[in-house]
């Protein structure tokens, strides 16, 4: 049986996440309205494409923690449950402050794979892509 504390530890999880993907829209957004010096795009289409690749992906992420969330309480992963809390909502905060697309990209990208570790539900997957994450955020 599931704790119903553990299932909303994990929809506020997938609360972070679609906040982050929320961020990661909004700055994006802003960075496709300012050119950069000389005129040019401060993003290039490739770039803006694979960050809403990315927007989406981290979407559909949260969406899936939602519908899961019973079964990812009952799996093991209550240890990091405050680690990933805490990430996730230090990751939102960066995304605005972010002057450099590519740290964007970057984030976005361990974003992604911290969600796909949750969602295996598998605790041992989840080290490396909380500690990436953690290490990411302390070098912004």
């Amino acid at each position: 049986m599931s704790d119903p504390a553990q299932q909303a530890r994990y929809e506020a999880l997938a609360d972070h996440l679609s906040a982050c993907a929320d961020a990661l829209h909004a700055r994006l957004m802003r960075a496709l309205r300012q050119p950069a010096p000389g005129g040019a795009p401060a993003v290039s289409q490739e770039v803006a494409q694979a960050l809403f690749d990315d927007e989406v992906t981290l979407r559909q992420r949260a969406n899936g923690l939602y519908l899961d969330a019973a079964r990812l309480a009952a799996s093991g992963l209550a240890p990091q449950q405050q680690a990933l809390l805490d990430l996730t909502a230090r990751a939102r905060q960066k995304i605005d402050k972010i002057d450099r697309i590519k740290d964007l990209v970057d984030l976005a990208a361990e974003l992604l794979s911290l969600g796909a570790a949750v969602a295996t539900g598998k605790p041992d997957k989840l080290v490396q892509p909380l500690e990436k994450l953690k290490h990411h955020l302390d070098a912004l």
